[in-house]
C-alpha cells in the first residue's frame, strides 16, 4: 500500500463523513420517524440514515468508483482496486432518534482485507477522529490519542452495549451483571464507534459487546488500536461478531479472560 494511496482514502473519508454528519446534524426532522426495523421492532432504521449512506456512497462512488463497499442500510458493491469502504452512516440510531448525542458516523477503508484507514465523526460533540494503520490515532484539531495509563481491571471504567433481540440482550445483562462487582463501573452510550473512539482518547479503560457488524467495528477498533489498546474477541483471536473488545493493555487480559468466563460469546 503506498503513502499516497493512505493519504487519498483517509482524505475522502474526513469529507464523506463532516458532509454525512452535517447532514445528520443539521437535516433532522422535528418529527423524525422509523423508517424500517431490522433485527427486532426495536432496531430501527430512519429516513436520516438511508440519506446519509446515500450521501457517503454516492461521494465515494464519484471519486472512486472501482472500490468495493459494503454499507449498513444495504449498500454493497465489488471492486476491482483491492479497496473496500465500510460505512456505518449513522452508528447509534435509536440515540439519534430520541435526540441523544451520542451518535456517530463511521467510515473505514480496507486493502485486501486489512482496515488501513479508519474516521468516526461524532458531531454533536464537535469531535473527529481518525487512524492510518501504522500511523497513530487522531482528534482532528486535537493532536494524537492515547489510552489510559495502565489500572487494575477493578478501577475499569468499562462500556459495553445490548443487543435488540430479547433473548439475547437478557444474556448479555446476565453478563454485566457478573461484570459490575469486578470493575469500577459500567457505561452504555449506544453508539459502538463512539465507545471504541472513547477508549482511545482515554475516556474508557474498555469496552466490549457481542453482536457486531464489520461497519460497527472497522474505523473504530483501527482507531483503538492505534492509540495504544489492545483488541480482540475470546482469548487468542480477533474481534468479531462473537465478541469484540477494546482496552487499555493493563485491562484487555483480565477482562478478556472474564468475558469469557461469564460467556459474554454466546447468547
Amino acid at each position: 500500500m503506498t503513502d499516497p494511496l493512505t493519504a487519498e482514502l483517509l482524505g475522502l473519508a474526513l469529507e464523506a463523513a463532516r458532509q454525512a454528519g452535517e447532514l445528520l446534524r443539521d437535516g433532522r426532522p422535528a418529527d423524525l420517524g422509523v423508517a424500517a426495523t431490522k433485527s427486532s421492532p426495536i432496531d430501527v432504521v430512519t429516513e436520516m440514515d438511508i440519506a446519509a449512506e446515500k450521501l457517503i456512497t454516492g461521494f465515494l462512488a464519484e471519486h472512486r468508483p472501482d472500490d468495493g463497499l459494503l454499507g449498513e442500510e444495504g449498500a454493497s458493491r465489488s471492486g476491482t482496486t483491492g479497496v473496500r469502504w465500510v460505512v456505518d452512516p449513522l452508528d447509534g440510531t435509536v440515540n439519534y432518534l430520541y435526540g441523544l448525542p451520542s451518535w456517530a458516523v463511521s467510515i473505514a477503508a480496507e486493502y485486501h482485507g486489512e482496515t488501513v484507514t479508519g474516521v468516526v465523526a461524532v458531531p454533536m460533540r464537535g469531535e473527529t477522529y481518525h487512524a492510518v494503520r501504522g500511523g497513530g490515532a487522531w482528534l482532528a484539531g486535537g493532536g494524537p490519542l492515547r489510552c489510559r495509563a495502565a489500572a487494575p481491571l477493578d478501577q475499569a471504567l468499562v462500556a459495553t452495549g445490548f443487543n435488540y433481540v430479547h433473548a439475547v440482550r437478557s444474556h448479555q445483562a446476565d453478563v454485566a451483571q457478573r461484570l459490575v462487582p469486578r470493575v469500577r463501573d459500567i457505561r452504555r452510550s449506544g453508539s459502538a464507534a463512539v465507545d471504541l473512539c472513547d477508549v482511545a482518547a482515554g475516556r474508557l479503560d474498555g469496552y466490549y459487546e457481542r453482536g457486531l457488524h464489520p461497519w460497527d467495528l472497522a474505523a473504530g477498533e483501527l482507531i483503538a488500536r492505534e492509540a495504544g489498546a489492545r483488541t480482540g474477541g475470546r482469548p487468542g483471536e480477533p474481534a468479531s461478531g462473537e465478541l469484540a473488545v477494546a482496552a487499555t493493555p493493563a485491562v484487555f487480559g483480565p477482562l478478556t479472560q472474564l468475558l469469557d468466563e461469564a460467556g459474554a460469546w454466546h447468547d
